[in-house]
């Protein structure tokens, strides 16, 4: 039997948003003073890509286009 649409939607939705989540949760590692340098400015630059990713997809559900780009800190 085939998969639906939705019933694929889901499962990768699902599979997709949780990979995010704990990569998301993996950067939180770097927060750890003791193993790490790091500044308020490069705190701002990664929280500012992933900011301005998300709202990027959500436009792309939202029907809008959007444009990707690369991260650096350098």
């Amino acid at each position: 039997m085939s998969e639906s649409k939705r019933d694929r939607f889901i499962r990768i939705a699902e599979s997709r948003t949780n990979r995010t989540l704990e990569c998301i949760r993996l950067l939180g590692n770097c927060s750890k003073k003791a193993n790490y340098n790091y500044n308020d400015e490069d705190v701002k630059k990664i929280f500012g890509i992933i900011e301005k990713e998300l709202k990027s997809v959500k436009n792309m559900f939202l029907g809008l286009e959007t444009k990707g780009e690369k991260f650096t800190l350098r």
